[in-house]
């Protein structure tokens, strides 16, 4: 009789769970898009808060010409509160970064559905930066001070801590700088012995597009001063990716109307100063299993990895 009435509990709860799902999924869905209603974006605060917002403020506007829907645009303090906004719904649609948007998929069956493109590669890597002279490969690092970016960045953390991890080198320390910038910041300035962040190959002028090229305009000595002293592997690149449930013709829509836009010369210039995005190309879930692959190798699992 026991077991009876445990089994009868149980399928009650998870027809409360389910009714409970479907109400929050309906209750995300009615009216989304309209002014009162909008589709929230969310973007990562990789780079400086607000030259983030005036790109997500230009990209929101493009969008809403060309959909008619309405857009709400936001910068959370740390990828992990991304990645949790999606899987509340309180985020619509998240610019993630390669590492953020697998755990998004795990922990809340996110979907990516566009690509970002820089100088036409759909990939890139991690790189290691050191300014003291006594740091020229990555075993230098041993007992030495690291800054990150962010916990759920795949070129600013994941590769680079897996590497030393399965090399064996062990820092003296790790900081968070919150973002990539930043992280090239703290050598400069010595707080930090080295860095890890981007690294996309040069312009056509030969101009470096790693994380140190945001720098460049306020520290002209910053390629002399910070040195590339090694490189992580291959990583595909950052992500659009949608919430769970979004009603699949707005999703298509907009879908159609952001890689439409990443086409115009004014959607270049934006993407471009947003996060160095020169295009977009369609993506699926399958295009990020090397990823998966490779934590796999590592012995790494992503939740626990943010943790």
């Amino acid at each position: 009789m026991k077991r009876i009435l445990f089994v009868i509990a149980i399928s009650l709860l998870s027809l409360i769970a389910c009714q409970s799902e479907s109400a929050r999924i309906s209750d995300a869905n009615k009216k989304l898009g309209t002014r009162q209603k909008p589709i929230k974006m969310y973007f990562v605060p990789s780079l400086e808060a607000g030259k983030v917002v005036a790109s997500g403020e230009a990209i929101a506007s493009a969008l809403n010409k060309a959909t008619g829907y309405h857009f709400k645009v936001a910068v959370p303090t740390s990828y992990a509160a991304v990645i949790e906004a999606l899987g509340t719904y309180q985020a619509d649609i998240a610019w993630l970064p390669t590492y953020a948007y697998v755990l998004a998929k795990q922990k809340y069956d996110a979907n990516v559905r566009l690509m970002t493109v820089r100088n036409g590669l759909n990939k890139y890597r991690g790189q290691f930066v050191a300014m003291k002279e006594e740091i020229q490969s990555i075993e230098d690092i041993d007992g030495k001070i690291v800054a990150y970016t962010d916990a759920a960045s795949t070129s600013g953390y994941i590769y680079p801590s897996a590497i030393l991890k399965e090399k064996g080198i062990e820092p003296k320390e790790h900081v968070f700088a919150g973002g990539h910038p930043q992280a090239i910041l703290a050598v400069y300035s010595g707080r930090a012995d080295v860095a890890c962040s981007y690294w996309s190959p040069p312009d056509s002028t030969g101009m470096p597009m790693d994380a140190r090229e945001k720098l460049y305009e306020t520290h002209k000595d910053i390629f002399d001063k910070v040195r590339i002293i090694g490189f992580t592997d291959w990583i595909p690149n950052d992500t659009v990716t949608f919430r769970k449930n979004m009603p699949e013709e707005l999703e298509k829509e907009v879908v159609k109307a952001l890689y439409d836009f990443a086409q115009t010369d004014e959607g270049k210039r934006t993407l471009k100063t947003l996060y160095d995005v020169d295009g977009l190309e369609h993506a699926s879930d399958a295009d990020y299993e090397v990823v998966r692959t490779a934590l796999k190798a590592m012995n790494m699992d992503p939740a626990e990895m943010l943790k």
